[in-house]
């Protein structure tokens, strides 16, 4: 019979469950974004909790976005959006236009006062696809979506190639982060659900 070790048969003294209904606010502190998109003259924003990372070369992300969402209207008909980092100045309005929807308040960015302003010209986009971008982030990636229609439809993932990226560079430089430098007011929003953000804290070097 095989004894297991000391070391692996005791649990750590916090070593607590937590209800499978809860269990994906464990992952769910990675940085809150803003989600934009254009077509046919139409503009919207909204946040999204769950963005990540995927590839390298190219850079690929992905998004989950709501059926129920305007947003995910525009992205689906111009296979474009842009991601962006909002800021602690930004926690309310990140959480209004998060909970409000364009189609049951179409004003909605006006009534937030979205600061908007226009993408750089990147090739392969037209005007008309180019998301707008929100004044005030610390980082904004354009993105063209690569069609995955199973994942769109059974899932609400989005993936998409970064055809563009920008980021204030008091905060960002020489691809590092640069957060224990630059003003607080900087530091990107992490949610934790119910109205509820983080700033990214102090950093820890190895």
């Amino acid at each position: 019979m095989t004894t297991p070790s000391s070391a692996a048969s005791t649990a750590p003294t916090h070593f607590t469950p937590v209800p499978l209904d809860k269990a994906y606010r464990l992952l769910n502190h990675g940085p809150t974004v803003l989600v934009s998109a254009a077509h046919a003259g139409q503009r919207n924003v909204m946040a999204a909790a769950w963005a990540c990372a995927l590839d390298f070369a190219p850079p690929k992300v992905t998004v989950v976005l709501d059926k129920a969402t305007r947003t995910r209207e525009l992205v689906e008909a111009s296979g474009h959006f842009a991601l962006q980092l909002p800021t602690v100045p930004m926690a309310a309005l990140t959480e209004a236009i998060g909970t409000e929807s364009a189609h049951t308040h179409p004003d909605k960015l006006q009534r937030h006062a979205v600061p908007l302003f226009d993408a750089p010209a990147l090739p392969d986009i037209a005007a008309e696809h180019s998301p707008p971008l929100v004044q005030g982030c610390a980082a904004w990636l354009v993105c063209r979506v690569i069609p995955e229609p199973h994942n769109q439809q059974a899932y609400d993932l989005f993936i998409g190639e970064v055809v563009g990226a920008w980021a204030d560079d008091r905060v960002f430089r020489n691809g590092h982060w640069e957060f224990d430098s630059a003003p607080d007011s900087l530091r990107t929003l992490h949610y934790v659900a119910g109205g509820q953000f983080y700033a990214t804290g102090a950093s820890v070097k190895v």
